[in-house]
């Protein structure tokens, strides 16, 4: 396992630095979701595209509506049934000693470093 792959399993996570921060790579989840999602489609197609349709219609006119309006709390749910049925919930598992390897690997990220041209200034 290498530094930048602290969670190897169920789903491996990887976690690069960033000029601004750190990006944190959950493609392998999102991988497994969208074959999740291929698969319900393949048992009802109509029905898996019927839905996102839908979805996408309630989510257009939650945008003109606003964040607190019935359209939002409607996009809202179903959004949070479809996670529930394709993504687990939308959450990914961490277990065991890869959880200190995760907060390790972000905390290292985290810590003070020079930009590039202080390094340069430095040196000299």
């Amino acid at each position: 396992m290498t530094d930048r792959m602290p969670v190897d399993g169920p789903y491996r996570i990887y976690v690069d630095a960033t000029p601004t921060g750190a990006g944190v790579d959950v493609s392998h989840y999102l991988t497994a979701v969208l074959l999740n999602l291929a698969n319900a489609a393949e048992e009802d197609p109509v029905g898996v595209l019927e839905s996102l349709v839908d979805l996408a219609a309630v989510a257009r006119s939650a945008a003109h509506q606003g964040r607190d309006s019935h359209a939002a709390h409607e996009r809202d749910e179903r959004v949070e049934r479809l996670l529930a049925e394709v993504a687990d919930g939308g959450v990914l598992p961490v277990y065991g000693a890869q959880v200190a390897r995760f907060a390790g690997r972000l905390s290292q990220i985290a810590a003070p470093r020079a930009l590039p041209g202080q390094q340069d200034r430095r040196a000299s």
